[in-house]
């Protein structure tokens, strides 16, 4: 898409964005600790359509996240706090930030990146000096640093155990609770490249068609 009709397209929604705001009485009572649960139910259907391997699907839920966003961000501007413009410049200096091997090391230190950081030629290399610039820079190199705690079990347990990994620091764990052989599900999982919540949901359907089946 061209850029014209790239701005003309955002610039829309936009407006509608603000006008909803204004003259629907639903909108105008919301704020962003009732709008978020519907941000993150937006979010699961999104994961559902990429999952789906439905273009025209995933073409909806994009858009439905990305209203989301744009609502969030004008509540922030209502009271001062922020904008879409200081969000997107927000997540470019981030993106900057921690894509040295991309932007160059100038730019990158520029945007707030820690120095030294070395190059990277693999995806694996990318993801070991993002995990470091992200730690650094954003946990003042604080191991675990702040965990939503709203964030399903899975995806904190896989969290904490990488961020355990990334330092060095991951241990087995000899437990044998439940809890334990949970976390150590995890563990596999991410061990093989794998999401453990997509793959918990996958074995779900799974274990739910078998049921269902005649």
């Amino acid at each position: 898409m061209p850029e014209p009709e790239l701005a003309a397209a955002l610039a829309r929604l936009d407006q509608i964005t603000r006008r909803l705001r204004v003259e629907c009485p639903w909108d105008r009572e919301q704020d962003e600790r009732s709008i978020v649960p519907h941000t993150v139910e937006e979010a699961y259907e999104l994961a559902d359509a990429a999952e789906s391997g439905d273009d025209a699907k995933l073409l909806d839920e994009l858009g439905d996240v990305l209203f989301q966003v744009y609502f969030l961000s004008l509540l922030l501007e209502e009271r001062g706090a922020g904008s879409l413009a200081e969000v997107a410049e927000h997540c470019r200096r981030k993106l900057v930030r921690r894509h040295p091997h991309v932007f160059g090391r100038a730019e990158a230190a520029a945007g707030g990146a820690p120095m030294p950081f070395p190059e990277a030629e693999t995806a694996g290399e990318v993801m070991r000096n993002w995990s470091q610039i992200k730690r650094d820079d954003e946990r003042g190199g604080d191991l675990f640093g702040d965990l939503a705690e709203t964030l399903p079990s899975t995806l904190y347990a896989k969290k904490v155990l990488k961020r355990a990994q990334d330092a060095g620091l991951d241990r087995a764990d000899g437990g044998d609770d439940y809890g334990d052989r949970l976390l150590r599900a995890v563990r596999d999982a991410v061990e093989a490249g794998l999401d453990p919540e997509l793959e918990l949901r996958r074995a779900a359907d799974r274990y739910r068609r078998e049921i269902e089946r005649p």
